[in-house]
């Protein structure tokens, strides 16, 4: 079973082939004048989408194409280029340009998942009888496109973490004069007020002890969000303890979803030659 369709894999490997510098075929240092034939890079990018979407270990997608080693050490080797940000950057934008994102209505969230390898990101969770976890607070737009996100331990509250997520809103370039963020009864305080109304932002915040149906407001679109992040094993269940790794994982995932809501709503709003009969 593919970890997504090739529909969606195909633009993207096409986009991140766009941004990686070239490589010789052999090692032209070795001392002998050979050398094992490099891995495929399009074999390593399909191996790390697996790893992500269904959160095995890279010892168990690996076969006799590409090691567990040649896995770790190419991912890590795309990751100092900067190559997933770069990807999650693109889809962003070209998203932006041929939908439009809505940033009049922004939500922010967090949502605790297990971490039980711990590392740099894991706490004790405190709605999994103090185990390791990990706290992402995640921002997105009014139709659930992540904008950014900030990563903690389980046992860190929302608050705290709201003002380093609000501050990718710097990286998208022009905003709208209002801008309204959408927030739960965790960020119910008179802090959170201050924090919004300092940074020019109105905030439309639940009430602690109201139901939330009758006050649910414009945050479902965050609550999707994280289900489509979980719905990648890799970060529902996280082992990796690295930050820098997870935060690939996540702009890997993000390029993912983007491209996917992009694809989907495009065949509603545009026209062309090969456009499909049947909506995705």
């Amino acid at each position: 079973m593919p970890a997504i369709p090739a529909w969606l894999i195909e633009p993207l490997w096409v986009q991140f082939a766009a941004l990686l510098p070239e490589r010789p075929m052999y090692q032209p240092t070795h001392p002998l004048g050979c050398h094992r034939k490099r891995v495929d890079d399009r074999i390593v990018f399909d191996k790390l989408v697996q790893v992500l979407r269904f959160g095995c270990s890279y010892e168990a997608i690996a076969d006799a194409t590409c090691s567990a080693t040649t896995i770790r050490g190419r991912r890590d080797e795309w990751i100092s280029l900067g190559m997933f940000a770069q990807l999650k950057q693109i889809a962003v934008d070209a998203y932006d340009r041929l939908v439009g994102l809505v940033l009049d209505d922004i939500a922010v969230d967090g949502c605790i998942t297990k971490a039980p390898g711990g590392g740099d990101c894991a706490g004790r969770s405190p709605v999994d009888r103090g185990k390791r976890g990990m706290k992402r607070s995640t921002m997105v737009d009014g139709y659930g496109i992540p904008l950014g996100r900030v990563l903690a331990g389980a046992n860190r509250h929302d608050s705290p973490l709201l003002a380093p997520t609000l501050d990718h809103l710097n990286g998208l370039g022009p905003l709208p004069e209002s801008i309204t963020v959408h927030l739960d009864a965790g960020y119910d305080s008179a802090a959170t007020r201050t924090l919004l109304a300092e940074r020019g932002l109105t905030g439309q915040i639940a009430h602690k002890g109201d139901k939330a149906p009758i006050q649910a407001g414009q945050r479902w679109h965050v609550e999707r969000t994280n289900s489509w992040h979980n719905a990648f094993n890799r970060l529902q269940r996280c082992y990796e303890r690295t930050e820098k790794v997870i935060d690939a994982y996540f702009d890997l995932a993000d390029a993912i979803i983007t491209v996917r809501s992009l694809t989907r709503r495009a065949w509603t709003l545009y026209r062309w030659d090969t456009r499909p009969n049947r909506r995705r």
